[in-house]
């Protein structure tokens, strides 16, 4: 497969379902640099410093990430992949550790995201899902922000500065 449009893909047989990176354009990455092919959301968010610092109330990004992975997950829970991932955060982060055990469930559609980016500062992002077509458990998050805001403003000096 090529990538288009920017996006790098990921080689088949990861799922997105596992919250795997799929493909990322050059603009996500400048958002957060582990936002690239073959990475993985929940390790990012659970085991990178780097990546905490970016939600500046990361206690509750974390919370939404977790019921999201369970809703996203659903009744498949002997998938192989489900199963090694959650072992392996469950043992190395205690903070996911006891999200699991909390068994919340929730679709993150339409969540607004605060990000602190070390460049720009603080963006509002709207965060948006869409299914893939003919790919089931794959979706397209887009993050966005509201036209004439200060956050479209640091996004579009954030794509300047990347296209430099």
């Amino acid at each position: 497969m090529k990538a288009r449009h920017g996006l790098k893909p990921l080689p088949s047989g990861r799922g997105a379902r596992q919250f795997d990176v799929l493909a990322a354009n050059v603009l996500a990455t400048a958002l957060s640099p582990r936002l690239v092919a073959g990475g993985n959301r929940l390790r990012d968010v659970f085991l990178d410093p780097a990546e905490q610092a970016l939600y500046p109330d990361w206690e509750d990004a974390a919370q939404g990430m977790v019921a999201g992975f369970r809703e996203s997950v659903g009744t498949d829970t002997d998938d192989p992949r489900f199963i090694e991932l959650v072992g392996e955060l469950s043992l190395a982060s205690p903070r996911f550790s006891r999200l699991w055990a909390r068994h919340d469930v929730n679709t993150c559609e339409g969540t607004p995201k605060h990000i602190d980016h070390p460049q720009v500062g603080g963006l509002w992002l709207n965060r948006e899902r869409l299914g893939v077509s003919g790919a089931t458990g794959q979706t397209l998050v887009v993050l966005h922000p509201d036209p004439g805001t200060d956050s479209a403003d640091k996004l579009a000096l954030l794509a300047s500065v990347m296209r430099t």
